[in-house]
């Protein structure tokens, strides 16, 4: 088989397996959906209160709240095994993987499909529809174009962060909370238009980790809140071009991790 044909084989036995106790997973998908939904009841009480933000709505802060929370729900039902991975690593289960005659990242890719996630993924796309619903954004293909392209972005940019987080384990062999700041850190910075934080944070999340050219600068030209006299619109549409980079910075780490492995010693 092909490497696709084998990817479809782990997620198939992924997805049955779920379903074999379809009562809990449901429980699961639900309780996803109303803890996340408890974070936008928090979102809405802020707005409640102090109606906007530096200039920003409710619904404008909905649809960076969507999007982002969407990327993510994605790239977490996608990438289960680079969470578990520091746990194969001191069981000494990744030795296994690197005795099959398949790519090791193929097999952590396939590893789990958390269809749980489905709750989160559900949740953001109706609190980015409803933002999007009250801006009287008409959905032309461009925009729509758009908000694929700024998703797609995204969820590499969250994979590459979990690559990383993973090879690091090669040295440390536990996972460094630290990475959890970048990651779940990270969707509750970008829920939020940049501009409310210190110039310091904006730019580590602009040119280190690029958080903002994955959804806020993407998400200016969407809500046409970017001036066209200074920077013109193509900037902002191939700013999420710095996801897919960051990813691929992540793979090449992935290998260099890889080369330097030299098992358990149990």
């Amino acid at each position: 088989m092909n490497a696709i044909q084998l990817y479809a084989r782990y997620i198939g036995i992924s997805i049955r397996s779920q379903m074999e106790y379809r009562a809990s997973f449901a429980m699961q998908t639900l309780a996803h959906f109303l803890l996340t939904g408890i974070d936008f009841v928090a979102l809405w009480a802020l707005f409640e209160r102090f109606d906007t933000i530096q200039g920003w709505s409710l619904y404008e802060v909905c649809v960076f709240y969507g999007m982002i929370s969407v990327a993510f729900s994605i790239n977490d039902a996608l990438t289960r095994g680079f969470d578990v991975f520091p746990r194969l690593l001191k069981q000494g289960d990744f030795d296994r993987y690197l005795l099959r005659p398949r790519s090791t990242l193929l097999q952590l890719f396939g590893y789990e499909l958390r269809l749980t996630r489905f709750g989160r993924f559900a949740q953001a796309w109706i609190v980015l529809l409803f933002g999007l619903s009250h801006l009287n954004i008409a959905l032309t293909v461009p925009k729509l174009a758009l908000i694929g392209w700024t998703m797609c972005g995204a969820v590499c940019l969250f994979m590459g962060l979990l690559l990383l987080q993973a090879t690091f384990a090669f040295w440390t062999t536990e996972s460094l909370e630290i990475m959890n700041t970048l990651t779940y850190g990270g969707i509750e910075t970008a829920q939020y238009p940049l501009t409310i934080y210190h110039e310091w944070f904006r730019k580590f999340f602009t040119f280190l980790v690029p958080l903002g050219c994955v959804n806020y600068f993407p998400l200016l030209l969407l809500l046409n809140r970017y001036n066209p006299a200074h920077d013109p619109a193509w900037l902002y549409a191939l700013s999420p071009v710095a996801g897919i980079v960051f990813l691929f910075a992540g793979l090449l780490a992935w290998h260099v991790g890889l080369r330097h492995y030299a098992s358990t010693g149990s």
